[in-house]
């Protein structure tokens, strides 16, 4: 058996389609059940409720032996801890007591190498929190996701211009969500890794800001340029949009941990190379998000 956890965001509603694909018995933890396709829902168990609550994950790690594992965002925690630690405690203790035997969980890439990386920093201590059950953990651990530009499909779409702290010219790797997905699912369905590790995935390619300005505008058929607004800037936007100060402020210390190259310091390597290009995201997610709100 195999839980799956976040079953309607990016990640999971695609990890879910492969999963179902190879026949796998699948139990999913979802706050709101009726947002899981009809198809999907015929073919799960669900165990409606968060998995931060003791009792859902109590109920839903009965019988599993395998868990992926994304703690759910909450841009108004009061604390880092919060939002991760205390988020995936309830967790932790079920899969000791049920005995799950691997867990592969949503994490970030630079451990070792930044501190007070604020959200990375927090995924980090989750991966150790995790681990010290005595589960075998693989860590998925990535840079920025390109599906993050689509907050911005509007503002791309009417005016042009997307908004980042980070410098117009470092280039860093960006990976899809999709891929992510692949690689969790590989993960789930193999029974033979053991241990704790860490799994990059880095997508093809380093691009830089203007880099994906200029790849948007071909795929768009229109100018696209990028717009660096400053950290205090950035911080000040989060806020107006509800984000609690801890949360805001976690978001600032990951960027500058981004600006300074932490997304850069783990080797490329043919196993960590995704396949999803930029511009073949552009092309079939962003074209189509864009068009519907311009």
């Amino acid at each position: 058996m195999i839980v799956v956890t976040a079953p309607t965001g990016q990640i999971g509603s695609r990890l879910l389609g492969t999963l179902l694909e190879n026949g796998e018995p699948i139990r999913v933890i979802a706050r709101d059940p009726a947002r899981l396709a009809d198809h999907v829902r015929e073919r799960v168990e669900v165990v409606k409720g968060s998995h931060s609550d003791a009792g859902v994950v109590d109920e839903a790690f009965a019988g599993a032996d395998t868990v992926f594992w994304l703690v759910a965002a909450d841009h108004r925690a009061e604390s880092l801890e919060a939002a991760y630690l205390d988020f995936t405690r309830p967790a932790c203790e079920a899969f000791e007591k049920h005995g799950v035997t691997r867990v592969v969980g949503v994490s970030a890439l630079g451990r070792g190498v930044g501190e007070n990386a604020g959200y990375l920093s927090a995924s980090w201590a989750m991966d150790d929190l995790i681990a010290a059950t005595g589960v075998h953990y693989r860590a998925l651990t990535m840079p920025t996701f390109m599906d993050n530009l689509l907050w911005q499909a509007g503002s791309i779409g009417k005016d042009g211009v997307f908004f980042a702290p980070v410098s117009a010219d470092r280039k860093a790797p960006t990976c899809a969500t999709r891929d992510i997905a692949a690689v969790a699912a590989g993960l789930l369905l193999d029974a033979s890794w053991h241990g704790v590790a860490d799994v990059p995935v880095l997508g093809p390619e380093d691009l830089s800001q203007n880099d994906l300005a200029a790849i948007m505008s071909d795929v768009l058929g229109r100018p696209v340029r990028y717009q660096q607004v400053s950290m205090d800037a950035f911080r000040a936007t989060q806020r107006e949009h509800g984000w609690s100060e801890a949360m805001a402020q976690g978001m600032v210390d990951m960027m500058l941990a981004k600006e300074a190259g932490i997304d850069v310091a783990t080797p490329r390597t043919p196993e960590a190379t995704t396949p999803t290009t930029f511009r073949q995201w552009c092309e079939e997610v962003l074209k189509p998000a864009v068009s519907s709100v311009s």
